[in-house]
């Protein structure tokens, strides 16, 4: 879905991956969907029971124990966000930056959204001194702060929290008594699992925190839309989960019946789909890689990429270059790379970040090549990074960065 954002900066996407990360769909995916296909009709809003045992299968394999009562499956994570936060109330809370489609939903109902400063080692969750001052001021001008958005594996910085600092934001949320609704969306895209520790925040705290996937993103093609969310077990965790069920049937938010038996056979990770889930999870791991490297060596500020299919780049030490070349503020960034590279480049606006940063999402999708046939190359070759399309896609990316980091060094006054 595309329109104009809230802040009024043109078109922008809100929802799951956009379509320059789209690879072949999984051909076993492919079968299941099209066996399913005269079932036409979508499934009992939360999903049916197979679709909630294998999300709990899911789940229980990633030490977070569920149950189907405590399971809920909505067309995607943004009807399980509007639904939670309708049913929730009062005032939610997001880090700066954040996915771009956890804020307009919030607004769309009438509910104020807070956005705060992350630590400076990753996004995905605020600075817990940043969330208590916040959570402070929020109240004493007579908010009510009830909901904070987190994310274990982050879109759009690419980073994952340490434990350490998940710790603290959990704890600094529970002792003002916040909800949490954990966005793990890209937790199996993680891109060096053994050298990366992924904490949920529903392990530290399974009373307080609603843990939401969207299967579009490592699990699912784009375009097939489902997610599922998981309760806590205890009987607030169940009230909240009927509200939310009321919430989705008004909104007739169902789930077509191929996607469903599609994505009950991804969550119960047969060996095809984890075969493919950890190819494409290598190869944009390389992608991104030396996505950074380009951008890094060019004077551009980024966090190492740690999960996901983007790279965040703050090009505020380009500013003099930009500055002589009209561009003044995110908005400008994002069209001037957009043209400049041939690729979109969404700037940190879009995801709650200060227009006046410098700030842009670069996705790996599209360094992967234009074509079906390009992006299969890529997943089936041991070395993608040599193969033309990917070569080209960098040889860009470095051409557009290199004469950046020359005009600014020209920019320079003498010394």
């Amino acid at each position: 879905m595309r329109r104009t954002d809230p802040e009024g900066h043109g078109p922008v996407r809100y929802g799951p991956p956009l379509p320059d990360d789209r690879l072949p769909v999984l051909p076993e995916l492919a079968a299941v969907l099209a066996a399913a296909a005269p079932r036409g009709e979508g499934q009992p809003v939360g999903g049916a029971p197979d679709l909630l045992d294998a999300a709990c299968g899911y789940w229980r394999r990633r030490a977070l124990p569920a149950a189907p009562a405590r399971v809920a499956a909505a067309p995607g994570a943004p009807s399980l966000l509007v639904a939670l936060t309708a049913a929730l109330g009062g005032d939610v809370l997001v880090p700066r930056p954040c996915a771009a489609w956890w804020a307009p939903y919030a607004r769309l109902l009438g509910r104020p959204v807070f956005h705060m400063a992350t630590p400076a080692e990753c996004g995905g969750v605020p600075d817990p001194y940043v969330l208590l001052e916040t959570v402070r001021r929020v109240r004493a001008e007579g908010g009510d702060p009830r909901l904070l958005v987190v994310s274990v594996a982050d879109d759009p910085t690419a980073t994952v929290p340490p434990p350490e600092v998940m710790h603290e934001t959990v704890e600094a949320a529970a002792g003002e008594g916040l909800h949490l609704v954990c966005d793990e969306t890209w937790r199996d895209t993680v891109h060096a699992p053994r050298e990366t520790m992924l904490l949920s925040p529903a392990e530290m705290l399974p009373d307080r925190v609603t843990v939401v996937t969207d299967l579009a993103g490592a699990l699912l093609p784009v375009g097939w839309p489902a997610a599922v969310a998981r309760f806590p077990a205890d009987a607030a965790g169940g009230r909240l989960r009927a509200r939310v069920l009321d919430v989705l049937t008004a909104l007739d938010a169902r789930i077509a019946g191929p996607v469903a038996a599609a994505a009950g056979y991804a969550l119960g990770e047969p060996e095809a789909v984890t075969a493919r889930r950890d190819t494409a999870v290598r190869l944009h791991a390389r992608v991104a890689a030396a996505a950074h490297g380009v951008v890094v060596g060019a004077g551009a500020l980024a966090r190492p990429p740690l999960a996901g299919r983007h790279l965040y780049v703050d090009l505020g030490p380009l500013r003099p270059a930009l500055t002589a070349l009209g561009v003044g503020d995110a908005q400008d960034l994002e069209e001037f790379l957009t043209a400049r590279l041939g690729m979109p480049a969404p700037g940190g606006h879009r995801f709650g970040d200060d227009l006046g940063a410098l700030r842009v999402r670069l996705s790996t999708g599209a360094l992967l090549g234009p074509t079906d046939r390009e992006r299969a190359e890529c997943l089936t070759s041991p070395t993608p990074l040599q193969l033309p399309q990917v070569q080209r896609a960098l040889a860009s990316l470095r051409s557009v960065f290199d004469a950046l980091r020359d005009e600014a060094e020209r920019c320079e006054p003498p010394r």
